[in-house]
This record gives C-alpha cells, sequence and structure tokens, in this order.
C-alpha cells in the first residue's frame, strides 16, 4: 500500500480527495506541515481555497517543498494546487512555489467566473497521468484562473471553451489537474490510480 499525503490549507473540505485516494488503495494523512514529508511516497495539493492564503499556509514549509521535489517525490496539484506550482498568480500578490516557470491568468470575463462544469480533455502529448485515458473524455472544472506556462511542452492536454486553457500539466515529477480528478467520475480514477502507480516507483 502506497501512504501518501495531503497538504490541508485550511480553506475547505477535501474529503471527496482523500475517499478517491484511499478508494484506490493509499494510505493517506492529511497534513498542515511538510517538514515531513520525505515519510511519503507522494504529495497532494487540493484545488480549495484562495492563491494568497494558500502560499501564507505553505511559506513555513516552502524549503520543505523544494526537498520534496528535488527528491523526485511525485506532486499532485489540483487547480489552485496547480497554479501556486507557478512563478506568480493574478489572483494574489504573494510569489507562488516557483518549480515551473509561468503565471496564472484570470479567464477572460466573456466567461461567467468562476468556470463551473464539464469540459472534454484534447490530448496533445503523451503523460504518465493520462494512460489509459481517452482524447475526449470529460472532467469536470470548477475555477476562474488558468495557468500560462512560459514553456508550451509541459501542456499534455487542454480544454477548449473558445480558448485553450491547459488542463493536465507534467514536467518530471510534477503533475497538474486544473479540473478536480476527484469530481471527475471514472476518468478521475483513472489519473488517481496512474499518480499512485507514479507514487509506488
Amino acid at each position: 500500500m502506497v501512504k501518501v499525503a495531503i497538504f490541508d490549507y485550511g480553506a475547505g473540505n477535501i474529503f471527496s480527495l482523500k475517499s478517491s485516494l484511499e478508494k484506490n488503495d493509499a494510505e493517506v494523512d492529511v497534513i498542515t506541515d511538510l517538514n515531513h514529508g520525505s515519510n511519503y511516497s507522494g504529495l497532494l495539493l487540493p484545488g480549495v481555497g484562495n492563491f494568497d492564503p494558500a502560499i501564507h499556509s505553505l511559506n513555513s514549509s516552502k524549503k520543505a517543498f523544494a526537498d520534496i521535489v528535488k527528491n523526485q517525490i511525485p506532486v499532485l496539484g489540483i487547480c489552485l494546487g496547480m497554479e501556486m506550482f507557478f512563478e506568480k498568480s493574478e489572483e494574489g500578490k504573494e510569489s507562488g512555489l516557483g518549480v515551473l516557470e509561468g503565471e496564472v491568468i484570470l479567464l477572460p470575463n466573456k466567461f461567467k467566473i468562476p468556470h463551473m462544469g464539464w469540459n472534454d480533455l484534447q490530448i496533445k502529448k503523451p503523460s504518465k497521468l493520462l494512460e489509459g485515458v481517452k482524447e475526449g473524455s470529460w472532467v469536470y472544472f470548477v475555477h476562474s484562473y488558468s495557468a500560462k506556462p512560459k514553456n508550451p511542452d509541459i501542456v499534455k492536454a487542454d480544454s477548449d471553451y473558445g480558448i485553450s486553457v491547459p488542463a493536465v500539466i507534467e514536467s518530471g515529477s510534477l503533475f497538474g489537474t486544473q479540473f478536480h480528478p476527484e469530481k471527475s467520475s471514472k476518468v478521475g480514477s483513472i489519473m488517481i490510480k496512474n499518480f499512485l502507480r507514479e507514487c509506488k516507483k
């Protein structure tokens, strides 16, 4: 059984993510400090909250997070969790974790914000997270911002709202989804399984 940790920003209910991981045979701890993060085979940054308060909650653990990334422990960032990988966000004034180059921008005002609902995935490049996921699979989004990576090669799938929104990013041991796999039915469960498989390696 693989042991993973969910970092809790204190911003919302992460029960559905914990439940989804446990259904896929993971042992899950919910933690508020990353200083023992190396005790786990994987880390999840969930998708609930606002950018600056979430970054604040990680401030005392920034070096520990850098060590997790350096040691190539798989990290899955979901929605806000993925957005925090980047250098900055239009949602806040704080610097992001900066483990990926790029920024996070507000969705265009022609969209109802937050954008909520099911959208299909357009798979662009091979991805460990997306193994077994079919082109055009539907996943559940709730977001007001989207990632704008400096390196487009890390975007493995996007979703088309009339503009192209990066939906899955992957770079080394860093995995990110703009949508919520834990709320995306069987398709999301495949991705959770794939992430846990990476954690076992």
